[in-house]
């Protein structure tokens, strides 16, 4: 495990009840405060997901700020943890009368009740430093995306260069239960993740704006499975 993962795994661990008493109280504010500091990395997610051949999830939909975003031909279901941005979701998709927006759930993003291979891409956009366990987070977007389909995700991942490093390491220990996600999130959750699956690939990942602070990455999972190795047939016993 590197440094950098280490660094992750000491600081206080946040758990769904956290998440779920963060996000209640952010829901009121929660568009007025993060709608154009996050508008680029939406746009850029809901335009690489917009390109799948069938339906898309959402995870981590929140109050819905990306699902007029998505093309209107596309089907779209949603789920988030929290029930107070869901309600705000829902009132969303009445209001701007997003009819390829199929449901809108609660569920918890490592245990979805969806079937194996659901859906043509899973995009995931600000979630990952949300996700208590985001090993089991991605375990899970690959399980229910399918072959040929993509993980779209959109994320502040944190770099040794970056003047915030030691900002985002105070807050990561200090404050990160009352905020709600994790300040400090190295690259190498994501990339041991993919170096450690034969069935992923990376795609894509670059920076965006505003100043670079965010990242795009699409991960493939690939069209045929990875052969497993068999163990020999016994040979046939031969009787005198």
């Amino acid at each position: 495990m590197s440094e950098a993962r280490n660094i992750y795994r000491e600081a206080d661990a946040l758990d769904n009840c956290d998440v779920e008493a963060a996000y209640a109280r952010w829901a009121p504010i929660y568009d007025l405060t993060f709608t154009a500091l996050l508008r680029p990395g939406r746009r850029a997610a809901a335009a690489a997901a917009s390109k799948a051949d069938g339906p898309i999830l959402d995870v981590g939909v929140g109050t819905g700020l990306e699902l007029p975003m998505f093309d209107r031909d596309t089907q779209i279901y949603g789920v988030d943890l929290s029930e107070p941005m869901l309600r705000r979701a829902a009132h969303r998709v009445a209001r701007e009368r997003l009819t390829n927006v199929h449901g809108l759930a609660k569920m918890d993003a490592t245990r979805m009740a969806f079937a194996d291979s659901s859906f043509a891409c899973v995009v995931a956009p600000y979630v990952l430093t949300v996700a208590p366990e985001p090993e089991a987070m991605l375990d899970e977007l690959a399980r229910v995306v399918r072959r040929g389909g993509e993980i779209v995700l959109v994320n502040h991942v944190s770099r040794k260069d970056d003047p915030l490093a030691v900002l985002e390491t105070f807050l990561d220990r200090h404050v990160a239960p009352k905020l709600g996600w994790r300040p400090q999130f190295p690259w190498s959750t994501i990339g041991d993740w993919i170096d450690q699956r034969d069935d992923m690939t990376l795609v894509e990942r670059r920076l965006l704006a505003p100043f670079g602070l965010f990242t795009l990455v699409r991960i493939q999972r690939l069209q045929v499975e990875p052969a497993t190795e068999t163990a020999p047939e016994p040979a046939e016993l031969e009787y005198a």
